[in-house]
């Protein structure tokens, strides 16, 4: 194999598992935020919260998918959702953090809406036209989503007391696992050079913009506290990925090759 030959194969694998981690990261919020189906606080919202979840499963699908026509080895988007184990998920930690409250979830929400609101608008301008097309039509699910976790995080930050301490709680409890959305590893900084993945780093400033704007609006604070959780993009996770996991995979993996 010559040298040129090699590096088209690298870039290729690169590309591969950019894409897969993008499907990792939307499956595994995708499936966290159904967790609220039938549980929402009154009907409404609980099909809202259905059909968030519905955008981020749709979206994980056309990631693996495109991920399985990159590899052209027969897998298909339901190998890349069911038949991995934790440590080969590279989805960021704070996807997978446990569904908690309904503060809980609006605060991650409105962090990870934001955070995709700026990635997907950089996302349209990728080198590589299938992400750039994936991205034209999550960026308008996004524009909801954001519009709907802000929404929220000021009724519940300029509410009762419960609710604004519930919010300042989960404000504290996750504002530590938003760090790694804006640190780029080796991989992905090789995509940034050759203009396909997004420099993440970049959007730090916009995102903390928006978040520090609503939470001075809700009467909300940014945390002082300095500490930060990594690895997700290593495979590293919480214990919460493999109970997500076992769940999500049990019915593919009991009947392995069974059509519906």
């Amino acid at each position: 194999m010559t040298q040129s030959t090699q590096h088209k194969v690298d870039s290729k694998q690169d590309l591969i598992n950019y894409v897969v981690r993008l499907g990792d990261d939307s499956i595994v919020l995708g499936h966290r935020i159904s967790e609220w189906v039938s549980e929402g606080p009154f009907l409404e919202e609980d099909i809202a919260l259905g059909n968030v979840a519905l955008d981020y499963i749709g979206r994980a699908r056309m990631f693996y998918g495109y991920a399985a026509t990159l590899s052209g080895d027969g897998k298909t988007e339901d190998d890349f959702a069911f038949l991995r184990n934790e440590r080969e998920f590279e989805n960021y930690l704070i996807n997978e953090l446990p569904r908690g409250d309904f503060a809980y979830t609006i605060t991650r929400q409105l962090m990870v809406d934001l955070y995709n609101k700026y990635y997907l608008q950089a996302l349209t301008q990728s080198a590589d036209p299938t992400l750039v097309a994936i991205a034209q039509k999550a960026v308008k699910e996004t524009t909801y989503h954001c519009r709907r976790s802000k929404s929220w995080a000021l009724r519940l930050g300029d509410g009762t007391d419960e609710s604004k301490q519930r919010m300042q709680l989960a404000i504290d409890n996750i504002w530590g696992y938003s760090h790694e959305l804006f640190e780029s590893d080796t991989l992905e900084q090789r995509l940034i050079n050759t203009g396909v993945a997004v420099d993440c780093a970049a959007l730090k400033q916009l995102w903390l913009a928006d978040i520090e704007a609503i939470f001075e609006e809700a009467g909300l604070a940014i945390p002082e506290q300095t500490w930060a959780v990594r690895g997700g993009r290593k495979g590293y996770h919480s214990e919460h990925l493999g109970h997500l996991l076992t769940q999500m995979q049990f019915v593919y993996r009991s009947f392995p090759g069974a059509k519906w």
